[in-house]
């Protein structure tokens, strides 16, 4: 494991830019944490400092923007536009995109991995993960995966990518050195999302057409649990201290908490339409879910498990993504 990263770290120096302070172009720094969400009809990101619950900026994409990813150092949002097979990259000091990147067939997901050299797309209609150089922002392998691949989370040590495959309900295990995949794991029906804990151990799965999330044990590599939630389950994120995992229930227009101690739903929070993206806050203090069919953000506090906010964005709002920042 740990040879994994210290190969990974002997290459090129990462992309240059921080994000903790910046700020973009003339203005005055920042002192809150911004979130990103990707507006599928308006082919935009929206902007949303969580202090204030405001908009602040809107970023114009490519064509159908479903999910984007802050990258470890806070340099970079990466956006999958799934009806022009490409991704954008923006700045997020100047807030603009730096770079279009052509991909595979309709992309869906991204993550970028821990030691920010690489970025992983699924392709939902190529069957692959087309794998970014982060700093050269070119395409260096095409991963061939399952049916129709959703998800894709990477482990805390950059090892191994974890790919949910919709049309085939299996999780696709990847080594990331080689671009080889290593095992398949059944799962429920439909998997369309996927969340790792941050020690790495356990495997979240939302799986949109059984209803309900697999629990995989990375060690074992096999399914050990099925947690019934709501009515088609799609975005879920874990807190950054493990103890909760939270699942977007489209079809009832909720948030299923489970504590993953019991593997269990502890409290179900109402939240707009058609609830389909989200993303934990870096810090765990909140959780934003993007309302498709309403055009808005749902803003939930976990140490209540309500919502207390609810910011208007763009059409169609699908993926969520939260950068650092104070109140994260």
């Amino acid at each position: 494991m740990v040879l994994c990263v210290a190969a990974a770290l002997m290459g090129p120096g990462n992309p240059a830019g921080a994000f903790a302070g910046s700020s973009a172009a003339g203005r005055s720094p920042r002192s809150h944490a911004l979130v990103y969400v990707a507006n599928l009809h308006s082919d935009t990101v929206s902007v949303v400092d969580a202090g204030t619950g405001r908009v602040v900026d809107s970023v114009t994409v490519g064509d159908g923007p479903d999910s984007v990813a802050v990258s470890p150092d806070g340099s970079r949002v990466y956006v999958t536009n799934s009806a022009a097979d490409t991704v954008s990259v923006i700045d997020t000091r100047t807030r603009t995109v730096i770079a279009t990147v052509p991909v595979g067939g309709e992309p869906s997901r991204v993550t970028v991995s821990p030691d920010n050299r690489n970025v992983y797309v699924a392709n939902v209609k190529s069957d692959d993960v087309s794998v970014i150089d982060a700093r050269t922002r070119a395409v260096t392998n095409a991963i061939t995966v399952g049916d129709a691949p959703l998800g894709v989370a990477v482990t805390p040590d950059g090892c191994t990518l974890y790919v949910a495959n919709a049309g085939s309900n299996t999780v696709s295990v990847v080594r990331t050195a080689t671009g080889t995949v290593t095992g398949t794991i059944p799962v429920g029906s439909g998997p369309t999302a996927l969340v790792l804990t941050p020690d790495g151990r356990r495997l979240y799965v939302s799986n949109l057409t059984s209803d309900d999330v697999s629990v995989v044990d990375v060690h074992d590599g096999v399914e050990s649990d099925r947690i019934p939630v709501g009515n088609q389950p799609a975005g879920i994120g874990v807190r950054p201290d493990g103890r909760q995992v939270f699942v977007a229930d489209i079809g009832s227009d909720t948030v299923s908490v489970i504590s993953t101690r019991t593997d269990a739903v502890t409290a179900t929070v109402a939240v707009g339409h058609g609830p389909n993206g989200l993303a934990v806050s870096p810090g765990g203090s909140r959780v934003y879910v993007s309302n498709f069919d309403s055009d808005t953000l749902s803003v939930i506090d976990t140490a209540t498990d309500r919502a207390t906010d609810t910011v208007t964005v763009g059409d169609g709002p699908t993926g969520v993504a939260a950068a650092p920042g104070e109140g994260a």
